[in-house]
Order: C-alpha cells, then sequence, then structure tokens
C-alpha cells in the first residue's frame, strides 16, 4: 500500500511508519514538531526512517500543505497528528487543542474526499469516554469526556463520522486505550516512571494507585492500524490491551525488573478518569484485532530500551 502518516514523528507515529515499512508499504510522513515536548525526542524517533528507500518525509504543519497533492495517489491516510495531554487542554490552552485536534482533522478530510478512493484511519482516544457507565466499555455507551482533550477527541470523531455518511469517506476511528512501549511521550506515567526506576529518581503518583487502565502495547495499536487499513470496515473501535490494570500492579511490576521505585504521592489531576477498560469485540470481529503483549513484556522492552539510552546519555 501507499500510506500517508501524519504526526509521523512521534510515538505512535513513529512505530508505525517502521511497522509500515516493514511490511513493504511506501510511507510519506508529515509532521510539523509541536512543541508539546522537547523536539530532539522527534528527531530521534525520526532519525532511522529518514534513509530507507521507501520512506518521505514533509516537515510541515497541515494547516499549509497543499494536502489534495500529498494524498494523491495514497491508498490509505493514517491521521496521528494532534494535541496530545489531559492535564494541559484546561484554560488558555485549549485554542490550541480546537485547532490541532478539529480543524486539522477536518482539513485532512476534506483533502481524502477530494482524492477517492484513500482510505482515512484517525487515531482517536478512550479520553472520549471519560468516567465511563461500565467497564469493560463498548462503543455503543455514549461517551462523557471529562477533560477538554476528550471533547476535541470526540469532535474529531464526529467529523469523521459525518464525512463518512455524508461523503462516503472511508473512515475508521480506533479509539485508542492508554498506549505505551519505547519511546513513550516524556509526559506519560509510564515514560516518566521507567525514567526514575532506571535512574533512581523519585516517581511523582497522581492519586492513590488504584487508578486503574488498559493499557495498550504501541506493537499492537500499529498493527491494528495496519488491520483496519487492509479490511473494508468502517465506523468506530476501541483498541485495548485486554484488561485493567491498577498503577500499584504496575509499580510492583516495574520493582521487579529494576529494584524498589521510590514514590512521591500527588493529588488526583482535573480530567484524569478514575478507570478505563476497552470492550474490543467490534475491533476483534471487525478486522481481526487481539493484542499480543501482555503488560510485564511491554513494561520490560521499556526498562530495556530506557537503560540503553540512559547508558548512551551518560
Amino acid at each position: 500500500m501507499r500510506a500517508v502518516v501524519t504526526g509521523a514523528a512521534g510515538f505512535i507515529g513513529s512505530h508505525l511508519c517502521e511497522h509500515l515499512l516493514a511490511q513493504g508499504d511506501e510511507v510519506i510522513g508529515i509532521d510539523n514538531f509541536t512543541d508539546f515536548y522537547d523536539s530532539a525526542r522527534k528527531e530521534d524517533n525520526l532519525a532511522p526512517l529518514l534513509d530507507r528507500e521507501w520512506f518521505t518525509f514533509w516537515r510541515d504543519d497541515i494547516l499549509a500543505l497543499p494536502l489534495e497533492s500529498v494524498f494523491a495517489g495514497a491508498d490509505v491516510v493514517y491521521h496521528l497528528a494532534g494535541q496530545p495531554g489531559v492535564r494541559h487542554s484546561w484554560g488558555a490552552e485549549f485554542g490550541v487543542y480546537l485547532e490541532r485536534n478539529v480543524l486539522v482533522t477536518q482539513r485532512v478530510l476534506e483533502a481524502v474526499r477530494r482524492v477517492p478512493p484513500c482510505r482515512m484511519v484517525y487515531a482517536s482516544s478512550s479520553s472520549v469516554y471519560g468516567d465511563a457507565e461500565a467497564y469493560p466499555t463498548a462503543e455503543t455507551l455514549p461517551p462523557r469526556p471529562v477533560s477538554p482533550y476528550g471533547v476535541t477527541k470526540l469532535a474529531a470523531e464526529y467529523l469523521c463520522e459525518t464525512y463518512r455518511t455524508a461523503f462516503g469517506v472511508s473512515a475508521a476511528s480506533l479509539r485508542l486505550f492508554t498506549v505505551y512501549g519505547p519511546r513513550q511521550r516524556p509526559d506519560m506515567a509510564f515514560s516518566r516512571l521507567v525514567e526514575a526506576a532506571c535512574t533512581d529518581r523519585e516517581f511523582s503518583l497522581y492519586g492513590d494507585g488504584e487508578q486503574s487502565r488498559d493499557f495498550t502495547y504501541v506493537g499492537d495499536v500499529v498493527t491494528a492500524m495496519r488491520q483496519v487499513a487492509h479490511s473494508s470496515w468502517t465506523g468506530v473501535a476501541n483498541v485495548g490491551g485486554g484488561g485493567r490494570v491498577t498503577m500499584n500492579q504496575v509499580l510492583a511490576i516495574v520493582g521487579e525488573l529494576t529494584g524498589p521505585v521510590r514514590v512521591r504521592h500527588s493529588p488526583r489531576q482535573p480530567g484524569d478518569a478514575r478507570h478505563t477498560a476497552a470492550d474490543i469485540t467490534v475491533a476483534r470481529d471487525g478486522f481481526g484485532y487481539r493484542p499480543r503483549t501482555h503488560v510485564r513484556e511491554g513494561l520490560a522492552a521499556m526498562v530495556e530500551a530506557g537503560r540503553e539510552a540512559w547508558a548512551v546519555a551518560r
């Protein structure tokens, strides 16, 4: 397939590009290196891709690119670009989230509908559920986001569904549940935890540690994305890791891998859901998704990558 990946230099985007190239796909990556975190990390994510024969990279803002020309001839657009982070989405920053999560998605959809038969896979988020009515949570339950970030991800989802029903755009929105793995964003809990454990620093834990998440390994996520791109399925589907794990359980696993972790408890943050858990029946039946990576295995991969990175840094 000929694929376009927006947000190609990010955590999930760089893994997706690697996966697609390994499967023999031609990949066009787009990223404008927003300042949400140190762009040097994105440079590192991108570096191994730049010399690959079937990889082309555009460093530019999606709102400024001639997207119809970029998408021409593509079989699929994987739309991962956006403004991440629940805690930063309050207050004055909300305008940034509106632009990068809603307006940019509308711009991508307009271009996709003008270059058929291009397919679109949108990276949505379990944040659209907020504090869900039931666990595991099925797509039939009403979304109830508890953060402005979740609101913008849901709005972008609705845009995908609107363009699908109004114009026949072949769109699939995947609600990703707490994606983790090597190269995870530095603000995320697992990234901070592994760094603290490997450098003998204190880890700041928000809340009492009994909050739980359906943690999903990045390798399983990018596999799901390519699976849905190769299927005829459209709509909205959960992509989860297969079960809930509390942060206290995660601390115990990392402690077994690295030695005891020093923890400092901090108050629960606004917008943080207490629990998440994915019902993955739709993804399983629709395009064959099955998570393969247990959280211990995924954390071990993060610890190994972290140790290598900090050894080089020293």
